[in-house]
């Protein structure tokens, strides 16, 4: 193994934390208005991102000072824990519904979400299973079925809340692991058409789905339903132009766009912050993924190289789903932009996730 660095990457460090400042910022101006409607309190929403954004720093320097290695021995057990909690939130009574899913396991006002921790967790698994199995990975029975196995049990239990969009960010990220520890592209091709089947029946058995993929091809041809947001989006986004209409300025914001804080947050960004707001973010993003691959490739321990390729596949995934629905290049699938959006589980869980990966930095050549 490579000697220990004294500093984890700096500059994964400075993406991070210039991520998350842009997403406080902007989850206040985004959820001001309606924040001040629903509780009299226009930093209802801030107060908590900002608490919630505490914690994860906190836990990100804690698990950057862990040894990377403390979590081969952790995967399988946190794996049981979230397959647990994934069946504890479908319980009638325990389980709270948000958004028509029931996806969230609720104190109060507070409430934390397991699929959230299931990404993570599989992440953590596969890294172990596969760094493991490496001579067996291009063997489709022993090296392939069995990790994709695992992956359907736990996208099955989510899909049963609903949450397409988790799922969805959890299998795209696997799949990169999967890929990266050499399972052949003929067996993941193959796979992934029978995978098209499937995703087409689900997207046949619940009408709401259908009506998105309709909204997605032609939104004005239900501009007061299923495509409303993503012509409000539009809407935000037009009219930011190079440098936006300015900090607080947005008018989508004001009851037109529904939750701008938390999915269409980057439509707000647009629209105050323009072009040149945006692409800033992305370049960030950018940033962000190509200190953490680069990390994933000069590891030469397997177990830290599987890790670090799954938790940039995290981020990478969903920054792609939720940008493209933005910009209505996908259709709605309900997945945040990380450490951007409004949402207390996915900041803490990513935070965590960023502290491993910077801990992965230190051994890297």
């Amino acid at each position: 193994m490579a000697k220990t660095r004294s500093v984890p990457d700096v500059w994964m460090i400075a993406a991070t934390l210039g991520i998350l400042a842009i997403g406080v910022v902007m989850v206040y101006s985004a959820s001001a208005v309606a924040a001040f409607h629903d509780y009299g309190d226009s930093y209802y929403y801030v107060k908590r991102q900002l608490l919630f954004a505490v914690l994860g720093i906190a836990s990100m320097f804690v698990t950057m000072n862990v040894e990377y290695t403390f979590w081969r021995k952790w995967a399988v057990p946190a794996l049981l824990i979230c397959f647990g909690m994934l069946i504890i939130v479908l319980v009638p009574g325990l389980g709270v519904v948000r958004g028509g899913a029931r996806s969230w396991l609720g104190i109060g006002s507070f409430g934390v979400q397991p699929s959230e921790f299931m990404k993570l967790a599989m992440i953590l698994f596969l890294a172990k299973m596969l760094s493991e199995r490496q001579n067996q990975i291009t063997q489709l029975t022993k090296g392939l079925l069995p990790p994709l196995g695992i992956m359907g049990a736990a996208f099955a239990l989510i899909m049963l809340q609903p949450d397409l969009g988790t799922g969805t960010v959890m299998i795209g990220a696997s799949l990169l692991a999967i890929y990266v520890a050499g399972a052949r592209l003929t067996h993941l091709g193959g796979l992934a058409m029978i995978g098209v089947v499937g995703l087409i029946g689900l997207i046949a058995a619940a009408p709401y789905r259908l009506q998105r993929i309709t909204a997605f091809l032609d939104p004005w041809q239900d501009p007061q339903g299923a495509g409303y947001q993503s012509i409000q989006s539009l809407y935000a986004i037009g009219p930011g132009g190079l440098v936006g209409l300015g900090l607080g300025m947005s008018r989508q914001k004001y009851n037109y766009l529904p939750e701008p804080q938390t999915d269409f947050i980057f439509s707000i960004i647009a629209e105050e912050l323009g072009f040149i707001g945006g692409s800033l973010l992305i370049l960030l993003f950018l940033l962000l993924i190509w200190r953490g691959m680069r990390t994933a490739i000069t590891l030469s321990d397997p177990f830290g190289s599987l890790l670090a390729t799954g938790i940039v596949g995290i981020f990478a995934v969903q920054v792609l789903i939720n940008i493209g629905v933005v910009i209505g290049l996908l259709p709605i699938t309900g997945v945040t932009l990380p450490l951007v959006s409004y949402g207390g589980s996915s900041l803490t869980l990513l935070l965590t996730a960023l502290g491993i990966l910077l801990n992965l930095s230190r051994y890297s050549r």
